[in-house]
């Protein structure tokens, strides 16, 4: 009987002190903020569609920091620590977006290159330094060839489109978004983050496969270069993929698993697949949703021990603010029109890394 005593006693101390366990968290987000332009005709690049106003700008700026404040705040009081973006026109926007009232004291840094694209849409990073301390930041161009892209080119050569094909006289390469490649340390941890805005389904989806396909190969080398140095590497790769994760750029190229249990050493894991299952969606078209915004994770990031920063669980932000109330498009995601300034066609997706308190 004592040692039954003395048994419950023990268990009720292995209890309260589990239940003691407390934890860091950080969220890390990406976000397709759909044309964040700004008031200026930039030669350069085909942004003549997309110069807003001053008050068209402002508005803009503010809805976008509104979403920003917000992402991931159910399970941490804090605003991501780690944002990737898509479709900003430059820096410029980036540094206004910044300084906005609702994300100003976040103290956020930037990482920003002009890509080469033609629409002047630019993949960048946000990171609050008072966490993140990068030690490393690059772009790696996205080498796609007219050669490669004669069938798509053709079969849209009649359509209007926002994201044209279009090739260099010269050299013959089709300019697409460079991925940005940002490594540093959070809270003393090196982690390293890819940003990605892979080329669109313009031509249909089957017939401009091979592009995103040869946008997941470069995923696939930066991961690997990574995890050539150091076979621990922590890898967090994100973006507007225009691919879900059932697609061959996920699931043969990049080779995601959906269960942790499934990924092999320098795997990856993408937890979107199962949000995916669960009919849970980033972009709506024709009344179909689907998850294009991932955000996907290597296996050094899965472990159930929680001494060093993991991945904890995902999520897809489509709070009521975000959802067009009513008319064609009742449900999608409330985008931009002509003369109001709205949010965007995707929804922004994140997930928690964690680690004990000790």
């Amino acid at each position: 009987m004592n040692k039954l005593v003395y048994l419950f006693l023990f268990l009720l101390m292995v209890n309260a002190n589990a239940q003691k366990k407390t934890f860091l968290v950080h969220t890390v987000a990406f976000y397709n903020m759909e044309n964040l332009y700004d008031t200026i005709n930039d030669p350069a690049t085909r942004d003549e569609d997309w110069i807003y106003t001053t008050e068209y700008y402002k508005k803009k700026i503010s809805n976008i920091a509104r979403v920003l404040s917000k992402i991931g705040t159910g399970e941490n009081s804090n605003s991501p620590t780690i944002i990737g973006l898509a479709e900003a026109e430059n820096r410029k926007v980036l540094e206004d977006l910044v300084k906005d009232p609702q994300i100003i004291d976040k103290g956020y840094g930037i990482v920003h290159f002009d890509s080469p694209d033609r629409r002047g849409i630019d993949c960048a990073f946000l990171y609050q330094k008072k966490y993140f301390k990068p030690t490393s930041y690059t772009n790696i161009p996205l080498l796609i060839y007219d050669v490669n892209t004669k069938p798509i080119k053709e079969k849209i050569v009649n359509e209007d489109s926002e994201d044209i094909i279009d090739s260099d006289k010269i050299t013959k390469r089709i300019y697409t978004r460079d991925q940005i490649l940002l490594t540093g340390f959070l809270e003393g941890e090196e982690i390293n983050f890819i940003v990605n805005h892979w080329p669109s389904r313009r031509g249909g989806e089957a017939i401009s496969n091979l592009l995103r396909e040869k946008a997941a190969t470069l995923n696939v080398k930066i991961i690997d270069s990574l995890q050539s140095i150091n076979p621990n590497a922590k890898v967090v790769t994100m973006g507007d993929l225009n691919d879900g994760p059932f697609n061959t750029s996920l699931k043969k190229i990049l080779k995601t698993k959906a269960s942790k249990n499934e990924v092999e050493p320098f795997g990856l894991y993408n937890p979107m697949e199962n949000l995916a299952k669960k009919g849970t969606g980033t972009i709506a078209f024709r009344d179909s949703w689907d998850i294009f915004d991932q955000i996907i994770v290597t296996q050094s990031l899965i472990s159930e021990e929680y001494s060093s920063y993991k991945y904890w669980k995902a999520g897809v932000y489509n709070a009521p603010f975000l959802i067009n109330p009513k008319g064609k498009y009742k449900g999608y995601g409330l985008r931009n029109t002509p003369t109001v300034p709205g949010f965007s066609d995707h929804f922004p997706v994140y997930i928690y890394l964690i680690k004990e308190k000790k």
